[in-house]
Parts: C-alpha cells; sequence; structure tokens
C-alpha cells in the first residue's frame, strides 16, 4: 500500500504564529476605521439636530416680530455655541430664511487628534404669518 499525500500542509518551522501576527497588525487599523465611523456618525447627528434647530428658529421668526426670537428658538432646543443669522422681511405672506451654524466637536478618542472640529450649517424657510 502506498502512503497518501496529507490534504492538509503542516505549518513548518517559520510559519508557527503567522496568524496571530497577522491579526496584530490588522486590529490597529479596523479599530481606527470603526472609531472614524463613529465619528462621522455623531457629525451627522450634530448636523439633524442643527437642521432641527434652524426650523425651530424659522417657526419663532414667522410668528414673533421681536429681533432675537429666532436666536431664542435655536438656543431652547439645547443646541449650544450656534451662530443664527434670520432675515425676516417686513410684509406678512413673504418667505423668511434662518441660518444656523453650530460647532461639531471631532471627540472621539484617536479620531479626535487627527480631524479638526466641523462646523454644521442648516438653512430653514417659511412664511411670515404676523
Amino acid at each position: 500500500m502506498t502512503a497518501r499525500p496529507s490534504a492538509r500542509r503542516r505549518a513548518g518551522p517559520g510559519d508557527w504564529g503567522q496568524a496571530t501576527v497577522e491579526l496584530a497588525l490588522l486590529v490597529p487599523v479596523v479599530l481606527l476605521g470603526l472609531l472614524l465611523v463613529v465619528q462621522a456618525g455623531l457629525v451627522v447627528a450634530d448636523h439633524v439636530g442643527t437642521v432641527h434647530a434652524a426650523r425651530e428658529g424659522a417657526r419663532a421668526a414667522a410668528v414673533d416680530r421681536s429681533p432675537g426670537a429666532a436666536a431664542a428658538a435655536v438656543a431652547a432646543t439645547g443646541r449650544s455655541g450656534c451662530r443664527t443669522t434670520a432675515d425676516r422681511p417686513a410684509e406678512v405672506g413673504a418667505t423668511l430664511h434662518v441660518e444656523v451654524r453650530c460647532p461639531s466637536r471631532t471627540g472621539v478618542p484617536l479620531v479626535g487628534a487627527l480631524l479638526p472640529d466641523v462646523t454644521v450649517a442648516a438653512r430653514a424657510a417659511m412664511r411670515v404669518e404676523r
């Protein structure tokens, strides 16, 4: 009877621990990629909050003639450090525009040091009611 060659290749003396080394090299890259995705998600969440704040500011400016109505409504949404610009036309039925710019910190560990803080902006329009 003849000996058949083994289907599995046996690891030679230089192959021991190769998978461990490859894993050790790959884990930091995968971790950094995962943290980048988390940071992008946080910036998108800040943008959604800024859009909400702009809509609230536009609604407040549409029904209230006081000059700080939009900024007060934006501050009431809980967004801090935002700059609010509102151009309110004088006539009823015209369209007003409110622009809100808020800072978004990039504070995720490891990634925050690589990326600068960004500013997210949103613009909302609404018809003047009074």
